[in-house]
């Protein structure tokens, strides 16, 4: 999938770096409600990620990454942006891709993490469940949504 000034790839070890790099960029720009302490331990559990098990898919430009997307049995386990590639159309792409390619029909969200909740909702997923902690047992309440069908 291509768009002017960036591909859509599959994702290949030789990018891991990058990600981790947009991850966290991503994270600490959009993840305010973050303790410190949650933000590291998080970060280590990410590190730890297999990204070869799932289907990532990278969005490249000139060879640099500017987002992942993560999608696993029809649920998108990671969409992350650049802070840069926020706002700008990238991340519109990224769901097109997610739900005409990859056909996902679910996402689990921050409840806090507003922006987000926000996007995926412009895309048709409504709240079919809330959690009062997210899956490492914390106090941050986590949306679980699906894809409204017509």
């Amino acid at each position: 999938m291509q768009d002017q000034d960036f591909e859509v790839v599959k994702y290949t070890d030789a990018y891991r770096a990058q990600i981790l790099e947009v991850w966290e960029k991503s994270v600490l720009a959009t993840h305010k409600f973050l303790k410190p302490s949650d933000f590291i331990e998080i970060k280590e559990l990410v590190k730890s990620i297999d990204f070869n098990a799932l289907e990532v898919f990278c969005l490249v430009r000139d060879s640099k990454v500017g987002g992942f997307l993560g999608v696993a049995e029809q649920k998108i386990e990671m969409l992350f942006l650049s802070p840069d590639y926020i706002d700008k159309g990238y991340g519109k792409k990224f769901m097109e891709f997610a739900i005409n390619e990859l056909k996902t029909i679910k996402v689990d969200v921050n409840e806090e993490n507003t922006q987000a909740v926000k996007f995926y909702k412009k895309f048709g997923f409504s709240t079919y469940e809330r959690t009062n902690k997210d899956d490492q047992g914390k106090d941050y309440p986590i949306l679980r949504m699906e894809l409204r069908k017509e």
